[in-house]
């Protein structure tokens, strides 16, 4: 199907058999669709049932999900994914134990039945534990409703809207000189209801969108080709990020964001680039200092940083899927473990406006917020939830509980995981200025870590060679490896608070049976030296 008969019937029969799941219901003034009367009132059907037969604690999430994925290539639409998944889940403590049941019908007498299942379950459960349960308490906060400040729903945009620009991008790309472009567009809107025990009614409406492609070159003498992916941020935001102003602040934030992409812009750039590498230096194999921009450095935060200090990790409870960690109880405990220099302050955060994690509350009505994980290069803090905070001798949940579906239990993910800005005024230039043999890298690649979240390798999407502090042309076939440890106390310089942004994957696995969450990882520009950098070109 050409650019031309797809956005006629778009706009005909093909958009009317997606009526049903385009459309943020909030904003399009429709009501989230509950078959037996509100909502409150199916969560105390749920948790009087649960109480009733002995439960200690119990909470409900009656959720919708809406996903949309727009995928093109070149002037072609290669698919439309839309789907909506509508039902609740129960989550109970009895006997010190949980027990989880889900249900598809979202009825008083239904949720009461997932309520009992869920109560036989952790009775179940507890003769299989060694220790009962200890849940740091969460004040209820009654009835109160939150939602991602957006300033148009991603699902309120006619499809038509969506594939134009998409095409656009890629007839931009294609005229630029690239070879082939594939684009994407994921939206997501979690629509959730939570009550529990404690005394909260929670209602989040929270939105994401993820503007994405890969542009290809290929050199018509050798046949080799190149690729460079997209340097857009998946972002909490709506429509405006596509449409946005692009020096303002976003509402709200105290840091500044880029509250907007060009997304055309970075495809025609994409496209020179592109075949731009194919004339670089392949890289000599050696030790420099690397400038890493926020768009490649927020991968490594992750692997690096975000995964080895989940506490749950820590304590094995992911080995048996992937792997444990290396920042172990006793590092922290010492309160003297140099995750990294003096200039590295790592932190956990949900409340940062525009990122991916953003919300008021977690998956199990507690409060978010924002804690230090490593302070002036020493490892202070995990992420933990309301049943392990106690191993670490607190008294309050980090807010970071999550489940993927209603159908999903919730447990601990990854917050936004962030490396905070330099307090001395630093410019990306007068960074690069200090740098006598260096090389600038933007862009996330391919990456290896091991189970432990130690020793590591990671790509990127563009290199640039740095002599005598200034850039002197394109490298490639770069890569660089070293430990988790070594690494960080090799940061020598970070750029001030006008760098920060923030990059972030849509798609992060966890847990069996496996769940998938966003979450963002902000920095500015940062200096490590002394880093030993590879070759990766095959030889043929």
């Amino acid at each position: 199907m050409d650019r031309r008969d797809f956005l006629r019937l778009s706009g005909l029969g093909m958009g009317t058999l997606m009526v049903p799941v385009l459309g943020s219901p909030r904003l399009l003034g429709a009501q989230t669709p509950v078959p037996e009367g509100g909502r409150r009132a199916l969560a105390d059907a749920a948790l009087n049932a649960a109480t009733g037969r002995g439960a200690s604690y119990a909470d409900v999430r009656i959720g919708r999900y809406l996903r949309q994925f727009v995928i093109t290539r070149e002037d072609k639409v290669q698919n439309i994914v839309d789907t909506e998944s509508y039902g609740a889940g129960v989550r109970v403590l009895a006997d010190g134990a949980w027990g989880f049941a889900a249900t598809s019908d979202v009825s008083k007498d239904s949720l009461a039945a997932a309520a009992a299942q869920a109560v036989a379950i952790a009775r179940a459960n507890a003769g299989l534990q060694r220790e009962p349960v200890r849940l740091a308490p969460v004040k209820g906060v009654g009835e109160v409703s939150w939602q991602t400040p957006i300033e148009k729903s991603c699902f309120a945009v006619p499809l038509s809207e969506k594939v134009e620009l998409l095409m656009d991008v890629n007839a931009a790309a294609m005229e630029a000189g690239a070879s082939f472009i594939s684009s994407n567009l994921f939206q997501v809107n979690e629509q959730k209801y939570f009550a529990s025990t404690d005394g909260s009614y929670i209602d989040q409406d929270v939105h994401r969108l993820w503007p994405t492609f890969t542009v290809t070159s290929i050199d018509a003498e050798s046949g080799k080709f190149q690729t460079r992916n997209a340097l857009a941020s998946p972002m909490g935001m709506g429509w405006e990020y596509l449409a946005g102003k692009k020096e303002d602040k976003l509402p709200g934030a105290t840091t500044r964001y880029k509250s907007s992409y060009d997304m055309r812009e970075d495809a025609v750039a994409a496209a020179a680039q592109a075949k731009a590498k194919h004339a670089a230096k392949t890289v000599a194999a050696g030790k420099y200092d690397l400038v890493l921009d926020p768009t490649h450095l927020g991968l490594t935060i992750h692997e690096s940083v975000g995964h080895p200090l989940e506490l749950d990790r820590v304590l094995g409870y992911e080995a048996n899927y992937a792997g444990t960690s290396f920042a172990t109880l006793d590092k922290w405990k010492s309160k003297k473990f140099n995750y990294g220099s003096d200039k590295v302050t790592l932190f956990a955060d949900k409340t940062q406006v525009g990122s991916l994690g953003y919300v008021a509350y977690d998956d199990e009505g507690a409060p978010t917020k924002r804690w230090d994980l490593v302070k002036d290069g020493i490892l202070v803090n995990y992420q933990a939830i309301r049943d392990q905070v106690h191993i670490l001798g607190e008294k309050e949940s980090h807010g970071c509980c999550y489940a993927d579906s209603w159908s999903s239990i919730q447990f601990q993910r990854m917050p936004n995981v962030s490396l905070a800005a330099g307090k001395e005024p630093l410019s990306v230039d007068e960074m690069i200025a200090g740098v006598e043999k260096g090389i600038y890298i933007i862009g996330r690649g391919s990456y290896s870590i091991d189970q432990q979240r130690y020793n590591f390798q990671f790509g990127g999407q563009l290199f640039y060679a740095i002599e005598n502090g200034k850039i002197t042309g394109m490298l490639k076939d770069v890569a660089y490896q070293s430990n988790t440890q070594e690494f960080w106390n090799s940061c020598v310089a970070i750029c001030d608070e006008r760098d920060y942004r923030t990059f972030g994957t849509f798609f992060d696995g966890k847990g069996q049976p496996s769940q998938v969450s966003a979450v963002s990882h902000g920095s500015a520009t940062t200096r490590f030296d002394g880093v030993n950098v590879i070759n990766t070109a095959r030889k043929l």
